[in-house]
């Protein structure tokens, strides 16, 4: 099942310089290998904002809560999720 995914990220101001670049790079990998998988499909910066949008095929939503929990930087984002379904009027057989 595929789901659209707003991630408007929240770092506080004060976080250590340290701990920052520390979640940063664990989400990095985290996200990569989720992108490797076929999980997270596709990720897209949102200009001027640190928010991205996302695509994600995973079973259910139980799977993507899981996935988005398990996210480093989770705690400091705002998450909007839309599941998604095949249009009807679409042409392209292979992307279901």
């Amino acid at each position: 099942m595929l789901f659209h995914v707003r991630m408007n990220v929240n770092l506080p101001h004060d976080l250590p310089a340290a701990e920052t670049a520390d979640i940063l790079a664990r989400e990095k990998a985290y996200s990569q290998e989720l992108q490797k998988s076929g999980k997270w499909r596709h990720i897209w910066r949102i200009a001027g904002q640190y928010a991205n949008y996302s695509v994600f095929d995973v079973p259910d939503n139980t799977q993507l809560h899981e996935i988005l929990s398990g996210l480093p930087l989770f705690k400091f984002m705002d998450i909007e999720v839309t599941p998604l379904l095949r249009h009807p009027s679409a042409i392209r057989e292979d992307d279901t």
